[in-house]
């Protein structure tokens, strides 16, 4: 594993912790001579992400599309910044980039993108880690309605158990480390066909 990227919002959220938590995972990442590769943004999460690993010394890579690089204020000082043409291209070049994912707190955009890079794990699009820093239990709603899904038939159990989940950032990132993609196919359920 070369480089994490991270997903989260643009805003701080409501609670301190959630930055805090972004902080001590952009230092774990830079600790580990590991590249961020995030959103692109100097506000909110993700701009805390990029500051706190670049305050470590890390390598940190921005992602922005055109439209955005004044609305969500880019982050001039990156090691490097990617400005794209689309929302499409920001995702594909974040995914290219890296060799892992996590999702910090966030809105409807860090769940799309996470989501989106779960999915490519579960058609095998990719065989890379996808993980979840649940910051005083942000997702633990999220996992009741994945479980709710694995019950319901809609999601297999052996994609269910794709998604990582720590509480804590060095030991999200040594599970990240050692994952291994499952030799699964995308489930279908054929007892109707």
């Amino acid at each position: 594993m070369k480089a994490v990227c991270v997903f989260c919002g643009s805003s701080p959220g409501a609670r301190p912790g959630y930055r805090d938590a972004a902080e001590r995972l952009a230092a774990a990442i830079a600790e580990r001579r590991l590249a961020l590769v995030y959103g692109g943004a100097s506000v909110g999460l993700m701009g805390a992400v990029a500051d706190a690993a670049l305050a470590h010394g890390g390598e940190v890579i921005g992602v922005l599309p055109r439209a955005l690089e004044t609305k969500e204020l880019a982050h001039r000082g990156l090691t490097r910044l990617d400005v794209v043409d689309s929302m499409h291209a920001r995702k594909a070049r974040m995914a290219e980039l890296a060799d892992a994912f996590v999702a910090l707190p966030g809105g409807i955009g860090t769940l799309e993108e996470w989501f989106e890079v779960l999915t490519w794990s579960q058609l095998g699009l990719h065989a890379k880690p996808c993980g979840l820093l649940d910051v005083d239990g942000y997702f633990a709603p999220l996992l009741d309605f994945l479980d709710r899904a694995v019950a319901e038939r809609f999601v297999a159990p052996a994609h269910r158990a794709m998604v990582l989940v720590e509480r804590d950032p060095e030991r999200l990132l040594a599970v990240l480390a050692a994952w291994r993609a499952p030799a699964v196919e995308k489930w279908l359920d054929r007892s109707e066909a």
